[in-house]
């Protein structure tokens, strides 16, 4: 209350994934840590010399410790094998409670809890709690299938809902932390969203499924190549895509560079198209860069008008196709709200559709 700066300990899990000293944990565990202590089931203690490299989007972090001679390592299996009902056993530091072991079976696999853009993961009922993040959640045989990442709680304990990054998503991403010091993540250059009952009936297709092209970014990969905005992507380097939410993971999981073939549906015919992926981080940087807060638009006025269906309709003015990156070509009207719980929520109408 005075003002005076204040020392807060944080505690979490992890695991050693090389006997040389190179440890996994969650990002959200280490984040904005001016000092990290690893403490081994032994009374063994070692400070973290290094953060080899971490990665918001899928909550992980590699860390590098000095131990006096080789730790024990534990390996990696293979998530893509575990079935719903199958048994599992997680190891953690639940409340301070170094060493404790539960178990589980798998819930339910390929959740998406809007936790990040890579979400896939696998829904344990084995006792997770404040603690436990970081930590292995191991199959039968003593592979890392998991590494436990969230829990849903209204009381703060485990209610039996506990989420893993699967083995199949994080081996990636550790591998190109361990050797890169960050990701290299493959990027497509599209801005999709679901194909929901509605849309699919519109595009007569049998059934929901893939990914509508909403925009293509300019100079992008997908742009070069020839996709375009209406396009449904149902297929990505041979693999369906069931849903919108599957296609990110997919497409950051490709090395950077790497040629991919892509199914989509253009007016009603499917269509192969080649594609050679950019990568992600660049594509962000690039970005940044070109977000220039000191530079002012011109303000116009434009006419607002507030319609029945919940939506709130502009004139097309420089300052909001710069707003929205609406490009020269598209004229209409751009929505500038959205009244929540209106008929064009529900149709997932967006501040800075054309129509």
């Amino acid at each position: 209350q005075q003002g005076t700066p204040r020392r807060v300990n944080s505690l979490g899990s992890g695991f050693v994934i090389d006997p040389s000293g190179l440890i996994v944990t969650n990002n959200h565990v280490i984040e904005e840590a001016d000092e990290i202590i690893v403490s081994f089931t032994d009374g063994q203690k070692l400070k973290v010399e290094e953060i080899v490299g971490r990665d918001s989007k899928t909550d992980l972090a590699v860390l590098r410790v000095k131990p006096e001679k080789p730790l024990t390592a534990v390996g990696f299996g293979d998530s893509s094998r575990m079935r719903v009902g199958d048994w599992v056993m997680a190891i953690g530091n639940p409340f301070g409670l170094g060493g404790t072991v539960t178990v589980g079976i798998v819930s339910a696999r390929n959740r998406d809890i809007n936790a990040g853009p890579y979400d896939n993961f696998i829904q344990t009922d084995a006792s997770i709690n404040r603690g436990n993040s970081g930590g292995p959640l191991f199959n039968m045989e003593g592979e890392i299938i998991g590494i436990n990442t969230a829990i849903i709680s209204p009381t703060g304990g485990s209610i039996g809902i506990g989420f893993a990054v699967p083995s199949s998503t994080a081996v990636n991403v550790i591998n190109q932390l361990r050797d890169f010091g960050e990701t290299r993540r493959g990027w497509l250059g599209v801005r999709i969203q679901e194909v929901t009952d509605d849309i699919a009936e519109g595009l007569a297709m049998a059934e929901a499924v893939g990914a509508l092209v909403a925009g293509v970014t300019d100079a992008g990969p997908a742009a070069e190549a020839g996709i375009q905005p209406g396009d449904v992507i149902l297929k990505f380097d041979g693999r369906d895509v069931d849903a919108m939410h599957e296609l990110p993971r997919m497409v950051a999981d490709q090395p950077v560079g790497k040629e991919v073939e892509v199914l989509v549906l253009r007016k009603g015919k499917q269509e192969s198209i080649k594609v050679k992926l950019g990568r992600l981080e660049e594509a962000e940087q690039v970005a940044a860069l070109e977000e220039d807060p000191d530079e002012e638009a011109e303000e116009e006025a434009p006419l607002v008008v507030a319609g029945p269906l919940g939506l709130t309709l502009a004139d097309l003015s420089p300052a909001l196709r710069e707003d929205y990156e609406i490009k020269e070509e598209i004229d209409g009207v751009v929505v500038t709200e959205v009244a929540p719980g209106s008929a064009a929520e529900e149709k997932r109408v967006q501040a800075g559709d054309v129509i």
